[in-house]
């Protein structure tokens, strides 16, 4: 069991709030922020390109937001310890927001790419300070509450996001897309700053920042990111560009490990892989994320071609989860004080693994309630297994180290889904490659399919390409299963008070 003596060094009072409740507004105002814009650029893509050009590079639309968002997570996680949440959320937003309003004036596809990335630098502080003042805010007991109301803001913003992006790009503006985050980034700034109140820190208190250290993370967690995202997809996997990408993350994740042991207040501090419990769900939650890109990248892919759904139709399959998932997080609180964090994530993730495992066993081409069904079960699991590792582990450390916490969990849960997105791409583009002869990938043959081009043999070849990522998604799910059955305490060593 880790210890958790040196949690209690230098913890500040939990932040006092004029308005608890103004504050948990503006904290679903800022998560909603991020939440939605994971979602609502994707419909909008014809448009975009179709104004600006650059179809060749327009998935960096999307790459370049999640590194970003990624490699900032610890650094805020960081600054939240050392200055405050307040002055980091402020900051953040306000990032975000200038952001947003750059992307709404993007002139050409390289500034729009650019301009993404420094909202996803803002997006990084909304996502992890958001969660951490969150375990601010509340007691143990009552976390749940806040936890399942911040769920409920991504399952809202997974469904209404691509049909609000829709409804703004072909009846407004594309632009509007990134404008429709002013009013409301300055109507969760105001609460914030008018309604938080954090307790006063003697400047003589503060830590310096590790900037070499900072510096350092961007660099190699950028250069790392890179390599996954685009290998596979802009070269070969072993071609100079990916072996040279890979070769300079290896010598900066060096720098990074060298950097980071002399710093007296590192950005990554070697305690947060040292305790046995922030370890396991770190671990835990890397395996999160590489599963969830089944269902999110390939099931609509699976509902449109294999089973011939409309657009609309195919996301209703993937958007039930988001129903189960927050319903079955605020239950959770009921199932861990009862037996734990630990036994009542291994039985959502047991049970996940389970869900997954089934999906290759569907009939072909299949009913759409069945994969509906599993979805909608997938998410009441997710929803056990996740909710009480985030509690668990900000329960565990004080005030001064929980943003740190925080980020480490978030941080591993993106890289997750950025491993993942590359692996599972590789795994259906080489089921492809060998059901029809070494012709085509995922993109290709979709593409195919949509024009009406496409024989019956293509329709099994994608349904057999999926399936085969959700086997991979079940090992996945494995994976944290054993890791926190072996490897996580039977109890969380949680902090009183």
């Amino acid at each position: 069991m880790g210890s958790t003596r040196p949690a209690t060094r230098g913890t500040a009072q939990p932040p006092a709030t004029g308005r608890r409740g103004a504050v948990v507004a503006a904290l679903m105002l800022a998560m909603a922020l991020a939440a939605l814009d994971s979602t609502i650029v994707s419909t909008a893509v014809p448009q975009i390109v179709g104004d600006l050009g650059g179809f060749s590079v327009f998935s960096w639309l999307f790459s370049g937001y999640l590194l970003a968002v990624t490699v900032a997570l610890p650094v805020y996680g960081k600054l939240s310890d050392t200055f405050g949440r307040k002055p980091v959320l402020v900051a953040g937003a306000a990032v975000f927001l200038l952001g947003s309003l750059l992307c709404a004036l993007a002139w050409n596809m390289a500034a729009l790419i650019a301009f993404r990335v420094v909202q996803g630098l803002g997006g990084g502080a909304l996502q992890g300070t958001v969660q951490t003042l969150a375990a601010d805010l509340y007691p143990l007991e009552d976390r749940p509450r806040i936890q399942a109301k911040l769920s409920t803001v991504w399952a809202v913003s997974a469904v209404a996001g691509p049909g609000l992006g829709g409804v703004l790009a072909a009846y407004a503006d594309w632009r509007w897309i990134f404008l429709v985050n002013l009013p409301i980034g300055a109507v969760a700034l105001w609460l914030i700053v008018r309604h938080l109140r954090e307790p006063e820190r003697e400047p003589a208190a503060r830590a310096r920042v590790d900037w070499p250290g900072a510096l350092a993370v961007f660099a190699c967690g950028g250069v790392l990111l890179t390599a996954l995202v685009q290998g596979g997809v802009a070269w070969p996997w072993l071609s100079g560009p990916s072996l040279l990408l890979f070769g300079t993350g290896l010598v900066l994740l060096a720098v990074v490990v060298v950097v980071e042991r002399r710093a007296a207040e590192p950005i990554m501090p070697g305690w947060v892989w040292r305790r046995r419990t922030i370890a396991a769900v770190n671990l835990a939650l890397g395996a999160l994320g590489v599963l969830m890109v089944a269902p999110t990248v390939f099931l609509p892919t699976y509902a449109q071609s294999v089973l011939g759904l409309a657009p609309v139709a195919a996301g209703f399959v993937l958007s039930v989860w988001t129903l189960s998932w927050p319903v079955s997080a605020a239950f959770s609180q009921h199932v861990y004080r009862r037996i734990g964090f630990r036994n009542t994530a291994v039985l959502g993730i047991g049970a996940a693994t389970l869900i997954l495992l089934a999906f290759p066993f569907l009939p072909y081409p299949g009913r759409a309630w069945q994969p509906a069904l599993l979805m909608l079960l997938l998410g009441a699991a997710l929803g056990l297994f996740q909710l009480p590792l985030i509690v668990g582990v900000q329960s565990t450390v004080g005030w001064s180290e929980r943003g740190t916490a925080t980020a480490s969990v978030l941080f591993c849960r993106q890289t997750g889904q950025t491993v993942g997105a590359a692996v599972f791409g590789a795994v259906a583009n080489g089921v492809l490659a060998a059901r029809l002869g070494g012709a085509g990938d995922l993109e290709s043959v979709t593409r195919a399919l949509d024009a009406g081009t496409a024989p019956e043999q293509t329709r099994r070849a994608i349904a057999d390409a999926v399936h085969a990522v959700y086997l991979g998604a079940s090992c996945a799910a494995a994976v944290a299963f054993l890791v926190l059955l072996f490897l996580a305490p039977r109890r969380f060593p949680v902090l009183k008070g």
